[in-house]
């Protein structure tokens, strides 16, 4: 039973960001926000896919030098709480009055709204993180971060490059996770950081994060028994690439439903990963520690190949390719 309260707490945070990344997907596209100006080329995602891989290993070199986890730890929050600054400006900017100048006008001052709320907030998340890490704190960072995070990488890669995204990552997980077994060894440290690179979910809300011990004892009871369930960040935002991605690169076709098929395919991509994230959990239950983004996002690119193909006909599931 506990297991399936903190399985439960993990989908709404899981949902609740793919979501959010649904909601920002077209203002931040309107905005001019996508990382990239081609966003068919298959070559774009190849950088990402390069941090991903190589970051981890830096972190778990770092972290073995004498006073590496302090020094990584402040850096870290400081490179996250200036992501949540970006992330949130651009996220309050659609929400707030536009900037307006301030008498006199000779001195051309402009006050935007959006720029010191934006601050406030990632300031007050980066002070807690340092200070009072709890569980809730990491949580909240952690979702700000995905949905933004997925948005802005949903609307720069299109639906081939997101799948050589989705493809690269799922084999290096799994490689990472079960073969090397390094990303275990990653989530040990991040654990010991208190850093929102990880979800946190325990079976009570009195659940002191800051004194809890490593990823690796907590993987190493049983699912009932444990006090908490982890799960990384990017299993959340990879697969929600695809989701966005689906969303604003398809033709918003109406259907019988009275609802554009591109948000309909997104939503298919969410239903296949969601199947994934069951299946997971499933596999969470019984101890062991398991490579999310096999499920999450193979769910995810079933999901949608069989949402376009039903809704489009199309052997060419809107692959674009482009350099």
């Amino acid at each position: 039973m506990r297991g399936a309260l903190r399985s439960v707490g993990l989908l709404a945070l899981y949902v609740g960001a793919q979501v959010v990344a649904l909601l920002l997907a077209l203002p931040f596209k309107s905005a001019g926000l996508s990382s990239t100006s081609n966003p068919n080329s298959p070559t774009d995602p190849l950088l990402i896919i390069a941090i991903i891989v190589i970051a981890p290993l830096g972190i778990l070199w770092l972290a073995r030098r004498s006073g590496g986890i302090a020094a990584l730890r402040y850096l870290i929050l400081v490179g996250i709480a200036g992501s949540l600054d970006y992330t949130l400006y651009a996220t309050f900017a659609l929400f707030t009055p536009p900037p307006f100048y301030l008498s006199p006008p000779g001195f051309a001052l402009v006050a935007d709204p959006a720029l010191p709320l934006a601050g406030i907030v990632a300031t007050s998340l980066f002070l807690a993180l340092l200070m009072e890490p709890q569980w809730y704190v990491v949580d909240l960072a952690g979702f700000l971060a995905a949905g933004s995070l997925i948005a802005l990488l949903g609307i720069s890669f299109g639906i081939l490059p997101t799948f050589i995204l989705l493809g690269a990552l799922l084999v290096y997980d799994a490689i990472a996770v079960y073969r090397t077994k390094h990303m275990i060894s990653l989530a040990d440290v991040v654990t010991e950081m208190k850093l929102p690179i990880l979800m946190v979910m325990p079976t009570a809300g009195g659940y002191d994060y800051t004194r809890s011990g490593s990823f690796s004892a907590a993987k190493g009871r049983p699912a009932e028994e444990r006090e908490v369930m982890f799960m990384g960040l990017g299993d959340v935002v990879i697969p929600g690439v695809l989701v966005v991605s689906a969303f604003v690169s398809l033709p918003p076709t109406l259907t019988a439903l009275g609802v554009g098929a591109n948000l309909l395919v997104a939503l298919g991509a969410l239903a296949g990963s969601l199947a994934g994230y069951a299946v997971l959990m499933g596999r969470v239950a019984r101890g062991s520690a398991q490579a999310g983004l096999p499920f999450l996002n193979g769910g995810a690119m079933v999901g949608y190949i069989v949402a376009y193909l039903l809704l489009f006909h199309n052997p060419s599931l809107g692959f674009s390719l482009s350099f």
